[in-house]
């Protein structure tokens, strides 16, 4: 069945409000699931993995910026394989991914979130963050600097995304609070898909990598404000880009999280990004009303530098 995106965006301007939407799944409306493999992925705009090597040679003058839309195609369908027919891990049926470009020059021109979702058969919501109009990014850490920056005034924009085999629904944009990074204002997506009798509310959050501990905190703070304002408290899922750089951002976003009823199967050293030798615990899941089966890090190559982290979740049982 070929399935075709229909945008909520009605226009250029209110696009900084509103969420994009599209349906690719051969689910039914009314399907519902017991067990889901929910997934966090930040794929990097699909650019692959060389984050140093490939900064290296832009500056030498030696990318090959002609060859970024089949580079970002062929890892949109690495990623596929990854997510659907991999030793890696299970098939997922929910995936949460940061990075998803839409039109950037540095994405080849590519949509990330709505092709991943045509090529997954999902349905998907994504919200975006515009690039400032007159303030560029800023030398601030060697290693952000590695990183190729959406330039100022460029058409297309970077942002989060949800991708379900299941119905998608309440989509939310959630802005985060931010001090330090203007030119790369950071946001949470919000929604629910259908899981046991109650639904499952998902939250992909994509944390400020410049800000301290304590502003990753605050931000953290935001999404775990909406999560607690569910009625019942409603089983969901938080999941996300977190940049916990450090043992202590690592050991503080835990501390956080299990003070507020929420646990997560990964442990403080769990390896999720890597350059070369370099590995960072920066990806991860938190859990409320869910039961963790089991859960991993794929190790895929070639899509992004960071890995897929995933955990089969099912309903908690309730007591009356």
């Amino acid at each position: 069945m070929n399935a075709v995106a229909q945008h909520t965006s009605r226009n250029a301007e209110a696009l900084d409000e509103e969420i994009e939407s599209g349906g690719f799944a051969r689910t039914a409306a009314g399907e519902q699931s017991s067990r889901l493999v929910v997934v966090s992925y930040n794929v990097r705009y699909c650019v692959g993995s060389h984050l140093i090597g490939g900064s290296l040679l832009r500056r030498a003058g030696l990318g090959r910026p002609s060859f970024r839309p089949r580079l970002v195609e062929k890892n949109i369908e690495r990623a596929r394989r990854v997510l659907t027919k991999s030793s890696l891990m299970p098939r997922a049926d929910l995936v949460a991914i940061q990075e998803a470009d839409r039109g950037t020059r540095r994405a080849g021109g590519r949509h990330v979130a709505l092709e991943l979702a045509r090529a997954l058969e999902m349905n998907f919501a994504r919200a975006h963050v515009a690039t400032p109009r007159d303030v560029g990014p800023k030398k601030k850490k060697w290693w952000l600097d590695f990183e190729q920056q959406i330039e100022v005034g460029e058409e297309g924009d970077t942002g989060v995304a949800i991708l379900s085999r299941l119905p998608i629904s309440d989509a939310e944009r959630i802005e985060l609070p931010w001090h330090e990074c203007a030119w790369r204002p950071r946001l949470a997506l919000a929604a629910v898909v259908p899981l046991g009798a109650r639904g499952l509310h998902v939250f992909n959050a994509h944390i400020d990598t410049h800000a301290s501990v304590e502003g990753q905190l605050e931000q953290h703070r935001e999404v775990l404000a909406r999560a607690e304002s569910l009625k019942d408290e409603a089983p969901c899922v938080i999941v996300g880009d977190f940049n916990t750089m450090t043992r202590d951002s690592c050991e503080a976003v835990r501390e956080l999280y299990e003070s507020r009823g929420f646990t997560s199967p990964l442990a403080d050293d769990t390896a999720t990004w890597r350059s070369g030798p370099i590995r960072h615990h920066f990806d991860w899941i938190f859990t409320r009303g869910l039961n963790v089966l089991r859960w991993g890090v794929a190790r895929a190559r070639g899509v992004s530098d960071h890995w897929p982290v995933w955990a089969e979740v099912e309903a908690a049982q309730t007591t009356t």
